[in-house]
């Protein structure tokens, strides 16, 4: 086959992989001081505004008791003890998710998820009419600026508002790469931040400051990895520790800035059967540690319940900001009356898989903690920290009251806006499910995620083993969770990359159909579908499955439809389809690369070339972009411009097939016989017969005919 058009090869497409979540640890005590319930600050708090500057620090992932003040492993957090040690310490801090972004969303706007409205990490956004601590410190003519370490906060959700500066580049990552770590190291988040700070010291200032450690995957650096082998979670909290250190440092000793140190949630460790978090909501991943240092505020420890939705009225109280009206909080610095109450969540099984959703309530006065589900939960928090002992039918008047206080919330469960595919992918590299649960308001004890926090541990096992590339045995992993439980469209959407990864679009296609017959055929699930059949030579039925999805204006949907119509010989449609992906993401490397594609379709070799030179600007990894950049140079009379281009092509993929043809089949044309002869060599014993059986063969005869050049 002549290289002069690309093999139009639809990229493989990307899904979305089941978070895989579970359990708690027993609570830890403040070593110093004890847990005494009465205990009250060392000192009264002033109310008064007396603030210049705020910092927020959240570290994600970190459980209460993890950090050496709260309980942790000797010297595992010194930085956070020293400012623990200067501080106002609150024992008894909980958040109201357990996910990354509803977390984050409620310490910025100071509500609830069901009041702010963002209830998952993927397919909510924060509305523009909710007020944040970024819109209302920069309203009063606040320096703003956030910088945040991972994906599930990218600006793209809404927590950017009246943020001048709002920093949350992950450079080198792939919007299709489902192995990639949607991620940066915590230091080049501090250093970032740490420059910003000092830049702006002739106005006030808030800074947010993001760091991913410890989130799983755990891979803590030296010495943390040494000193904690055999404890990665908790070396993977003494990096974050270390890489916070210069911030901390910087900090210290500024009597006019408010410091507020907290997580989004915890993790859960094994606790109850949970491995990370996401699924249930015990103390493991639902309390936080939480920290207020600066000079208006007494050093001491706080055993009043607090809450996220406190910090809001906090700061705004601490730098003498009004608080708007209706916020669930109060100030922590101010006295308190008692009869707090706190709500919680953990939607994400529920939103994604189907399974009962969990609410509940914790009384800061009584200390107990009410879960409800099919099964309810009763716990008295003070004697019982670990969640052991349900109370639920001894104190029936308790579990009712609590129940009551519920918000009702029409429907119930909240519906789930769309998750775009870059949102999928992204959150598959960090290990959480995206996906379709159907319309379902009816539960039971079978749907409880007690009773399934198994099947969870299992989908937590066949995502890691995706992330590894053991793919048959991520296979039967998720085959053994659709025998339980057919009706996940995650788990088949799952199922489908994992055979498209093993090279058998054919039994992916036929995985995607009988979803379909069980009416589980989301926008997600159709657009693998479609990207499947294109990747088989089936553009026509690709392109009947996508069309219908197009209005959306999803990027990927609109990607894979475009290469449909390629494959289709629609060259010209496919470039009107292709150009509407710029104008919500002016920066889509995927988007050009089909561009340079349909360019050469329509043999418009320049136009070809500068958008294959567009693609490999915005990700100079991209094979297939390099592959169609060689074309078009060879067809412009390159020749060598050509085999340099195509030889960048497989260094980034060794399994680019179409182009190691068209590499060695040029090479021994333009007079470089031992490249071509290299190319063709790896292009016979790699190439799959069933797809390139006559390109192998006319590559053999040629071998046969170098062997014979001197």
């Amino acid at each position: 086959m002549s290289p002069t058009t690309p093999r139009r090869r639809a990229p493989r497409p990307a899904a979305s992989f089941p978070a895989l979540v579970g359990g708690f640890l027993l609570l830890a005590c403040l070593v110093s001081t004890g847990c005494d319930p009465a205990r009250r600050p060392a000192a009264e708090q002033a109310s008064a505004a007396w603030a210049e500057n705020v910092v927020v620090i959240t570290v994600d992932t970190l459980r209460a008791d993890a950090v050496g003040f709260a309980g942790g492993p000797p010297g595992v957090t010194p930085a956070l003890d020293r400012l623990a040690a200067g501080g106002l310490v609150f024992p008894r801090a909980h958040a109201h998710a357990v996910l990354t972004l509803p977390s984050h969303a409620s310490i910025l706007s100071g509500l609830y998820p069901h009041q702010h409205g963002v209830r998952d990490n993927s397919g909510y956004r924060l509305a523009a009419d909710v007020p944040t601590l970024g819109s209302l410190l920069s309203g009063q003519g606040f320096a703003t600026a956030a910088f945040v370490a991972a994906f599930p906060l990218d600006s793209q959700f809404g927590l950017d508002r009246g943020f001048e500066t709002y920093d949350d580049r992950l450079p080198g990552r792939r919007e299709d790469d489902v192995f990639a770590l949607a991620e940066r190291p915590g230091d080049e988040v501090v250093t970032r931040a740490l420059s910003w700070w000092r830049a702006h010291g002739d106005r006030r200032r808030l800074l947010w400051v993001h760091v991913f450690e410890p989130h799983g995957p755990y891979a803590p650096r030296e010495p943390h990895a040494t000193r904690f082998a055999g404890q990665p979670y908790h070396g993977e909290v003494a990096t974050a520790d270390a890489l916070l250190a210069p911030l901390l440092d910087e900090l210290a000793g500024e009597e006019t800035t408010l410091v507020v140190f907290t997580s989004d949630h915890g993790e859960g460790l094994g606790d109850h059967g949970e491995a990370t978090h996401g699924l249930f909501a015990y103390e493991s991943t639902l309390r936080v540690p939480l920290v207020l240092s600066g000079g208006g505020v007494a050093a001491g420890v706080d055993d009043r319940l607090a809450r996220h939705v406190d910090l809001l009225p906090t700061l705004l109280a601490a730098v003498g900001t009004e608080t708007p009206s209706g916020l669930p909080g109060r100030s922590l610095l101010a006295p308190d009356a008692g009869g707090t109450t706190s709500y919680f969540e953990a939607l994400h099984a529920t939103l994604n898989l189907g399974w009962a959703p969990l609410r509940g309530t914790v009384d800061g006065d009584a200390g107990l903690k009410y879960i409800e589900l099919p099964l309810p939960e009763l716990y008295d928090l003070a004697n019982d920290p670990s969640e052991r002992h349900n109370l639920v039918d001894e104190r029936r008047g308790d579990a009712g009251r609590l129940d009551r206080a519920l918000p009702d919330e029409q429907p119930w469960p909240p519906d789930k806006q769309g998750a775009t595919a870059a949102e999928s992918t992204a959150l598959a590299g960090l290990g959480y499910l995206t996906g379709t649960a159907g319309d379902r308001r009816r539960y039971t004890a079978a749907d409880d995620p007690k009773n399934l926090v198994d099947l969870d541990g299992r989908m937590h096992r066949m995502h890691r083993l995706f992330a590894d590339r053991r793919f048959a045995e991520a296979e039967r992993e998720v085959r053994a969770v659709l025998e339980r439980r057919g009706d996940m469209e995650a788990a088949w959407s799952f199922l489908a990359q994992v055979l498209i990864s093993q090279g058998r679009e054919l039994d992916a296609v036929v995985a995607m159909e009988e979803a379909g017959r069980r009416g589980l055929a989301s926008p997600a699930l159709a657009r693998q579908h479609g990207l499947a059949l294109a990747w088989l030579g089936r553009p026509r039925e690709a392109i009947a499955v996508l069309e219908p999805l197009a209005p959306a204006g999803d990027p990927a949907t609109l990607n894979a439809l475009g290469t449909a119509l390629v494959e289709a010989g629609r060259a010209e449609e496919a470039i009107a389809v292709l150009q509407r992906i710029f104008d919500r993401d002016a920066e889509n490397a995927r988007a050009c690369e089909n561009l340079s594609m349909a360019y050469l379709a329509l043999e418009r070799w320049s136009d070809a070339a500068a958008a294959a030179r567009m693609a490999l600007a915005l990700d100079s990894g991209r094979s297939h972009a390099w592959n169609n950049l060689g074309v078009a140079l060879y067809r412009l009379g390159d020749g060598a411009g050509a085999l340099e281009a195509w030889q960048r092509a497989v260094a980034y993929d060794a399994h680019a097939f179409d182009t190691l043809y068209n590499l060695g089949v040029k090479a021994a044309e333009l007079g470089r016989p031992e490249l071509a002869r290299q190319a063709l060599a790896v292009f016979v014993a790699t190439a799959p017969r069933a797809r390139y059986a006559r390109d192998v063969a006319y590559a053999q005869q040629l071998l046969a005919r170098l062997e014979t050049l001197p």
